[in-house]
């Protein structure tokens, strides 16, 4: 079963390319399926049966002494994984057939992405570099200038292109092209697109390459990383979302996570009348349903402008 595991997950990293994230959910998930098997005595996936699978899907719900119960869309995702796996075990004939094929995913709960209005994202980005950051003082001042400026420079290019965290750290100096406003994103399954940056971004990029990044580079071996650490080694993720945790405590803003500026980025645009396929290229979405949830955000804004400003709105 294990070998099995090992092969399937080989062939999703090299054949289909998933990001390094996903296989590692991947294989958590499939660890635990493993687990649960070989407690109900199969040691082979031609010896699965539906039965199995379903009872895994009850305890990705219920929980045991081990493992909290998961949520609909934990759950949901190991459940596609050991879906998955059947059906290479099939199409590889390890199996005569796929105990997975009947059992269906939880379906969670469709929740709207969450999005700060402008007035709370100029509070975020100006939190970023300004006066009252806490590492005034408490190390040298060119580093901390340095990190105000990389700081501003990282959430306005969050804000500016729509990008993911784990994009914005990823890019090398070489992937943007500030003359032309644009930089290059290497994106899930290690697709890659090209992403507009705004003169606001532009200007806060320019000025951290400038005045910044040489100071944080001073410290490490030169790497090509865009996003330096203090140092002077590529930003992480996490050290990009302290980054944004700290900005928005200074702002006074809940609930920032490492998405907001991303959805925030594309709910202003379809304010703003841009078209949904514009937005959904912006954003690498691989469909256009993915990038229609956002809409529903701006129908509410649609209702609350037509309650406000129509005059047979109300009676």
């Amino acid at each position: 079963m294990e070998s099995t595991v090992r092969t399937y997950l080989g062939h999703l990293a090299v054949e289909r390319g998933l990001a390094a994230n996903t296989l590692s959910s991947y294989r958590r998930d499939l660890r635990r399926y493993v687990e649960v098997l070989t407690s109900r005595g199969r040691d082979a996936i031609d010896r699965v049966t539906e039965d199995d699978v379903r009872a895994f899907l009850v305890g990705l719900r219920e929980g045991d002494a081990d493992h909290p119960p998961l949520a609909a869309g934990s759950a949901a995702r190991a459940v596609v994984a050991v879906r998955g796996l059947h059906r290479f075990a099939l199409r590889e004939g390890l199996a005569a057939d796929d105990p997975a094929r009947e059992v269906r995913p939880p379906t969670p709960p469709r929740r709207l992405p969450k999005a700060i209005s402008l007035a709370e994202v100029e509070r975020l980005l100006n939190a970023a570099s300004g006066p009252d950051r806490g590492d005034r003082g408490t190390v040298g001042d060119a580093t901390a200038a340095a990190r105000a400026l990389r700081d501003r420079a990282l959430l306005e290019l969050l804000y500016g292109s729509g990008a993911r965290i784990s994009e914005a750290v990823g890019l090398d100096v070489d992937d943007v092209d500030l003359g032309e406003g644009y930089a290059r994103v290497a994106g899930k399954g290690g697709k890659t697109r090209i992403v507009p940056i705004g003169e606001y971004a532009r200007r806060a990029v320019e000025a951290y390459l400038v005045r910044a990044r040489p100071e944080l580079a001073r410290t490490g071996r030169g790497g090509p990383a865009l996003f330096l650490n203090a140092r002077g080694g590529r930003l992480s993720r996490q050290g990009a979302w302290m980054v944004l945790r700290a900005a928005a405590d200074r702002a006074r803003l809940t609930d920032v996570s490492p998405h907001t500026l991303r959805h925030s980025f594309a709910t202003h645009l379809l304010d703003g009348g841009a078209d949904v396929r514009v937005v959904q290229e912006l954003l690498g979405h691989a469909s256009v349903t993915t990038t229609q949830v956002y809409t529903l955000v701006t129908v509410q804004l649609l209702r609350e402008v037509y309650a406000t400003s129509h005059p047979r709105a109300r009676g």
